[in-house]
């Protein structure tokens, strides 16, 4: 049985479908582009509120990094190996969903 009190405080929830994910996933997807909070909002759908704080503990992690108000996934061999990964699994799962009717 886990408690919640035993979980170290750095550890962050990357699973499918959370915030972090998420903004995340979107970098990754975009990972030669950087966003600023407002458009990772707009683009995401979490609310503004949100992003700052996902982000925040995102760059704690070192998964991503930022420049003034701008915001790109790290430069990490993990990471561009998850954006290319991504990037590949985006446009062969929408080339093989709506085949060729």
């Amino acid at each position: 049985m886990t408690h919640f009190d035993d979980e170290p405080a750095e550890v962050l929830d990357l699973q499918e479908g959370t915030q972090p994910y998420q903004i995340l996933q979107f970098l990754a997807e975009h990972s030669d582009q950087a966003f600023t909070q407002t458009e990772l909002h707009e683009e995401t759908g979490i609310k503004r509120g949100s992003v700052g704080a996902a982000l925040s503990r995102l760059e704690d992690r070192g998964l991503v990094r930022h420049r003034g108000r701008y915001w790109a996934i790290a430069e990490d061999d993990r990471l561009a190996s998850y954006a290319a990964q991504m990037g590949a699994s985006s446009s062969s799962t929408t080339d093989d969903y709506y085949g060729e009717e």
